[in-house]
């Protein structure tokens, strides 16, 4: 069967790739642990359930408007105002199923062939994908560790041009951890009046603006309103409300640009889940105590995890301010028998019997990802595993 040459092209996702392999091997009733997964482990809380449950007695399973039902819209538009200084209403906000189909949608609508696309790396492993299948070209930034993972104002500079159609920020950072400050931002934001162009655009992928453990998450919307609609918002209630399978994500933007998402909408997918629509609504509106617990749980797992890393020989690793990841550099273990972090991470899953993401599936070779969204019990043993399987290749 011949293959399209545009799907040739894209490089299977590393994240879902190793959780899969994970989960076979469980199937197979092998003991492994998984910190691969993007994704909380506590459930979704009741108040949302019942939420659904009651849209689904209430015979609320029909199509809705292709950009989501107007109760939704309402309450992403209200979330958002109150968040970021907007002001926008119902028209200026479509409902995707997810954060991804959102991005995915705003690059379709934004991009045609030869636009630039700005990434700053480390990177989620979707972002550059997604700029190439619609016709953009990805423009890497490297951020460093040694720098927080800040970006770097004359880096930046050096690949903003005319031609730039967008910069796309993640904070807090999947996979670092790492969380842009005013001033990061301000840099970002003069840069673009400076460098790009008049249609150049800022996308904030903002999903995990709320777990986060160190300093204060900081909206760039609010930091360079003179932007305006060129600062296009991306968020969801997946990683905040342990939603992922829900599948609810939402952009807001421009009318136009929404109109245009709404039409790509509604030649592919039409609109999310109506049920799925009626249980985010319960999450953006309702009670925020379940966001504050999980995130309370993740900063403790967070400084376990963290310590334990730390106290493996050869392992350098930053503390993360947000989201839940660490990402160890790992490269003292690499270049001898084990090649590379892909050979690690498969060293790992096939003799310590743990699953960690490669970071250059993130375009940072010679880092792993690691999620603390599981288990404190299972942080433990599966960071023993680790610094021991680490122990016999050293």
């Amino acid at each position: 069967m011949r293959i399209s040459q545009r799907v040739q092209r894209i490089a299977p996702s590393a994240t879902l790739a190793v959780s899969q392999k994970a989960a076979k091997l469980k199937s197979e009733g092998v003991d492994v642990v998984s910190f691969g997964a993007g994704e909380p482990d506590f459930d979704t809380p009741d108040h949302i359930k019942m939420a659904a449950a009651a849209a689904m007695a209430r015979g609320e399973s029909k199509y809705t408007h292709v950009a989501g039902t107007p109760a939704l819209r309402r309450a992403v538009a209200e979330e958002m105002n109150r968040v970021h200084g907007t002001r926008y209403g119902v028209d200026n906000v479509i409902i995707s199923i997810g954060a991804k189909h959102s991005l995915f949608n705003l690059f379709m609508a934004l991009l045609d062939e030869g636009d630039e696309v700005v990434v700053p790396t480390p990177c989620w492993v979707s972002y550059p994908e997604m700029v190439s299948m619609a016709g953009g070209t990805p423009v890497l930034v490297e951020t460093r560790a040694d720098e927080g993972y800040r970006i770097d104002e004359a880096r930046l500079a050096a690949k903003v041009n005319k031609k730039t159609r967008a910069i796309v920020l993640c904070s807090p950072s999947n996979p670092t951890g790492a969380m842009y400050d005013a001033e990061t931002l301000t840099a970002v934001a003069r840069v673009v009046r400076d460098r790009g162009s008049a249609e150049t655009v800022i996308i904030t992928d903002d999903i995990y603006r709320s777990l986060v453990y160190r300093g204060e998450w900081v909206s760039m919307a609010r930091v360079a309103p003179e932007l305006g609609e060129r600062v296009i918002l991306v968020d969801g209630v997946s990683k905040s409300y342990a939603m992922t399978g829900w599948r609810i994500g939402y952009c807001t933007g421009p009318k136009d640009l929404v109109a245009a998402m709404s039409t790509l909408q509604g030649q592919s997918t039409t609109n999310a889940t109506s049920i799925a629509q009626a249980a985010a609504i319960a999450a953006i509106t309702g009670s925020q105590e379940c966001v504050e617990t999980m995130r309370v749980e993740f900063d403790k797992r967070r400084r376990v995890m963290v310590d334990r890393l730390r106290a493996i020989p050869g392992v350098k690793v930053n503390e993360p301010e947000g989201a839940f990841y660490a990402f160890p550099d790992v490269s003292a273990y690499l270049g001898g028998r084990i090649k590379d972090d892909l050979a690690l991470a498969e060293h790992l899953l096939d003799k310590g019997r743990v699953a960690c993401v490669p970071g250059s599936g993130f375009l940072a070779p010679g880092h792993l990802r690691l999620s603390y969204a599981t288990s404190m019990p299972q942080i433990e043993e599966g960071l023993r595993r680790v610094a021991a399987t680490l122990a016999e290749i050293s």
